[in-house]
């Protein structure tokens, strides 16, 4: 079920649009496309991964498009999204490639390769800084040279400490103990949620390609549903890692791509989750053990409240029990997509005459039979 505007009044229509227009530019303002590139990075990742499509340029052009509306800017990349031809595809990415920027463990203080904080906003004080109405490029520029100059020897330190492209799983260390299950190899060809709809019982790829694309807004709120009672424990966050990915393509020229002849195409910058459950599992002659088992969340850009959200989706979906919304797949699937539950509740705005001229109609058939039958005493 797919939203687009209606036609019919072409005259008023093109009026409106020049409105649009008028009020976008009537503060004799124009927005550079770099500066929201380089200064509105939240919300170009929001819009990149509700759209899913990489490209942080395109994502600037449909923010000031939609004048810094999320789900007319995703719209807009949706939309151009549909017109691209697909020429390749890149091969299986390994996130354990991924050369980190930020990696962080909620369940052990200790970990393989260490803590690297990063840049997040998690550690600030959440105070407006009003510093931010009079900076200018000058102080900017001078800043940078000092930040720069001043990290450079813990940056050097850290690279020699850590190979942050190599950086190991917190994952595989639970696995070695024997306290998280390995995850067996799924050689299946993914589904492809974009070029074919979903249907129910849905696979693991097409929820996973729902619920990175699904609405940044809604995933949260169903995963804070999920954890205050509807359908699971307290879970932890065994790994929070934003790194850049990197992407490679076959050589086209042979029919068996071989990894040593693939080509290397680009990065993506991505947030992806591992998220450790606690569950209580039935054994033998009534017993009950508890074991860790763990939800997945990648999405891209450094989206890390959806990337946790969607691993804990990802784990409560994987229960599949109906009777509760957080893990009836239907229910999340189907109400988390952007486009989709902006587009219809926005419908709602487009003429509807014939509809409600006949329900209307019924209203008056009713009242009037009900004001012609006799009251009863």
């Amino acid at each position: 079920m797919g939203y687009v505007a209606v036609k019919g009044g072409t005259s008023a229509i093109e009026e409106s649009l020049k409105r649009i227009q008028y009020e976008r530019v009537k503060q004799k303002t124009v927005l550079d496309i770099g500066e929201i590139e380089g200064g509105m990075r939240g919300l170009i990742d929001q819009v990149m991964s509700e759209s899913s499509l990489y490209s942080e340029t395109l994502a600037a052009v449909a923010i000031k498009q939609a004048e810094g509306s999320p789900e007319e800017a995703v719209f807009l990349m949706r939309a151009y999204r549909s017109t691209l031809p697909r020429k390749h595809y890149t091969r299986t990415a390994v996130s354990e490639q991924m050369h980190v920027e930020r990696r962080i463990s909620a369940s052990f203080k200790d970990i393989p390769g260490g803590q690297i904080l990063g840049a997040s906003t998690d550690y600030s004080h959440r105070l407006l800084d009003f510093d931010l109405i009079d900076e200018t490029e000058a102080a900017v520029s001078e800043w940078l040279i000092a930040f720069e100059h001043g990290d450079d020897s813990g940056q050097q330190n850290r690279e020699q400490d850590t190979d942050l492209a190599r950086v190991p799983k917190v994952l595989d260390y639970l696995r070695k103990e024997g306290l998280v299950a390995d995850c067996p190899v799924d050689v299946r060809e993914p589904d492809d949620v974009t070029r074919k709809s979903l249907a129910f019982p849905a696979s693991r790829s097409q929820k996973l390609q729902i619920l990175t694309r699904g609405q940044t807004g809604t995933v949260t709120s169903l995963a804070y549903a999920v954890i205050r009672g509807y359908g699971a424990v307290h879970p932890t966050v065994g790994e929070l890692r934003v790194g850049r990915l990197p992407m490679y393509i076959d050589n086209p020229l042979h029919a068996m791509g071989d990894e040593d002849d693939a080509y290397y195409i680009g990065d993506i910058k991505v947030t992806e989750v591992e998220m450790l459950v606690p569950v209580s599992v039935n054994k033998e002659k009534g017993r009950k053990e508890l074991e860790l088992e763990f939800g997945y969340g990648l999405c891209f850009g450094q989206n890390e409240t959806k990337a946790i959200a969607m691993s804990i989706l990802d784990k409560s979906l994987e229960r599949g029990d109906r009777s509760i919304p957080t893990q009836n797949e239907e229910f999340v699937l189907y109400h988390i997509d952007s486009v989709e539950s902006t587009g219809f509740i926005s419908h709602l705005k487009m003429p509807h005459y014939v509809t409600f001229q006949s329900k209307l109609s019924d209203v008056r058939k009713t009242k009037q039979i009900q004001t012609e039958q006799p009251q009863e005493v």
